[in-house]
């Protein structure tokens, strides 16, 4: 089993795992709507592909949704260029890198710090943080409020990002 292939299969249980601890014992006369969201290899190959496709000669960042339920989102993040570094206040980021190669620098201290908006602060660097090389394969849980960034190495780093509400 190749990487990509372990990735999606971790981030199945994951989803499946996520999905089900909000689900109650509901009592109901019939069989419960399936409540997890699915997306095939296939599927995420050729979102993949449409959106490399898509992306212009000088875009550095494409994230698109592939999986949804509620504030809970699984997404394609494609990144060519490093993006700035920030902070997600409310939000945890779960990610699997599927392609490529990069680097994350994660805690320290935002420097510079700037609201975009509600949901996302973004700063000039990242003081004392921790840097670990990304490869495929590679899984990444960042807390809300941890302050981050990703740095490419090579043509691109494609991630399958999951941002969930803090406290979820």
């Amino acid at each position: 089993m190749n990487s990509f292939c372990k990735a999606l299969s971790l981030l199945s249980t994951s989803l499946l795992l996520a999905a089900s601890s909000g689900i109650a014992s509901a009592q109901t006369n019939g069989p419960e709507p399936d409540p997890s969201g699915f997306a095939s290899d296939a599927a995420v190959r050729a979102q993949i592909r449409t959106m490399l496709a898509e992306m212009k000669p000088d875009q550095g960042f494409m994230w698109r949704p592939l999986v949804r339920d509620g504030a809970r989102v699984s997404a394609i993040e494609i990144w060519k260029k490093p993006g700035r570094p920030a902070v997600h206040p409310a939000e945890a980021e779960y990610a699997i890198v599927l392609e490529g190669r990069g680097t994350l620098v994660s805690g320290g201290t935002l420097a510079d710090p700037k609201t975009s908006n509600p949901g996302l602060v973004e700063g000039s660097r990242i003081e004392n943080g921790t840097t670990r090389a990304l490869g495929p394969g590679d899984v990444l849980l960042i807390p809300a409020g941890m302050p981050h960034w990703f740095g490419i190495t090579g043509d691109r780093l494609i991630l399958l990002g999951i941002k969930l509400p803090a406290g979820k």
